[in-house]
Parts: structure tokens; C-alpha cells; sequence
């Protein structure tokens, strides 16, 4: 599926999409990029597929020690059963701060400007399912979907069996569900 327009306009779109592929491919987990929780939750279901939210490192799009996603949220999706994962970018992270600092591009942002190429999301699907991997709240070597955006909200949803960051072009993107077309 193609979307004609980037953003919170094809949460609803995305976030149906991708639990009904999960529940046809047998996938057990779903991972979620959400700032402030509000996609994750759209995704809490009956079906038995796991939901694991990742959110914003604290620092990011904030002042130093907080975090974007409202503590209430983040209460909320506990408590709903959604596991959430808050960690270091890893298509960012230190290495954004370095060229920062000192200017230029290093590796790890040629990997996420390269997935860029597909999209915004498809870069935070391959990046929040890495994510979700090193914290342990998914299992190692299954496909799993993941599901993020390219602004606010969601428009991008993928099938892929991540591989943990000190392994990343193990990854494996299988498909595609749905992201924004030409724009």
C-alpha cells in the first residue's frame, strides 16, 4: 500500500495494516516507534501479538533529563501490556553528537541516510526494531513488523527480522506493508 501523503493521516491506515499482516504471518511481535504513546496504543489487541513501544531517549526533542512521552502515557501503556523500550538512537545516538561537534558524516548516518532513501520510516522501522532487539523485548532471529513514521504518527510499516546493532547488515527488510509514495 501507498499512501498519497506522509504522516498522522495514515496512522489509522498503517496500524491496521500492519496488525492484520502480523496475524496472517503468525508474527508475534509488533514494534512501535511513538513519541507520545498514541500509536502504540492504537495497536493493543486481542489477537495475541505482542506490542513493544519504543520511545524517545530522554534528552531527545527535550531539555536534558525528560522525556517527550507524558509519564501518564507511559503509565498507560504499561499498563495496557505494551512493553516499552527507551534507549540511545542507534542510527544516531553519540555519532550525531560527534559530527555535531566536529562536523561531517560518519557511519552510522550513512546507514540511516541510506535507508532514508526509502523513506523516513522505513530508516525508524529498521532502527526502533533494532532498538526493541538489544533490549531484549523481542525474540533474536524471527521476523517481526515494525511500524513508524515519517513525521507525526504513523505511515510506514515493514516486515523484517532485525539484527542487534553490533550486527546490523544482518538485518533483513522481507516487506514492505505500506509507506508513502512519491512526495
Amino acid at each position: 500500500m501507498y499512501f498519497a501523503k506522509v504522516g498522522s493521516v495514515n496512522t489509522e491506515g498503517a496500524t491496521r495494516l500492519a496488525l492484520e499482516k502480523a496475524v496472517k504471518m503468525n508474527i508475534s511481535h509488533i514494534v512501535v516507534a511513538s513519541s507520545s504513546g498514541k500509536t502504540a496504543q492504537q495497536l493493543a489487541n486481542d489477537k495475541g501479538v505482542q506490542i513493544v513501544c519504543v520511545r524517545y531517549a530522554f534528552g531527545s526533542g527535550t531539555s536534558g533529563g525528560s522525556n517527550v512521552m507524558s509519564e501518564e502515557n507511559y503509565a498507560a501503556l504499561l499498563a495496557s501490556g505494551i512493553k516499552v523500550v527507551t534507549a540511545t538512537h542507534v542510527l544516531s545516538g553519540a555519532e550525531r553528537g560527534i559530527s555535531r561537534k566536529f562536523g561531517g558524516i560518519y557511519p552510522v548516518e550513512i546507514i540511516a541516510n541510506t535507508l532514508r532513501m526509502f523513506g523516513q520510516g522505513t530508516k525508524v522501522c529498521v532502527e526502533v526494531a533494532t532498538m526493541a532487539l538489544d533490549a531484549g523485548k523481542i525474540p533474536y532471529g524471527v521476523p517481526v513488523v515494525a511500524v513508524a513514521g515519517s513525521a507525526n504518527g504513523a505511515d510506514t510499516a515493514v516486515v523484517l527480522t532485525p539484527a542487534h546493532a553490533n550486527q546490523i547488515f544482518d538485518t533483513k527488510i522481507h516487506e514492505v506493508i505500506c509507506k508513502p509514495g512519491l512526495y
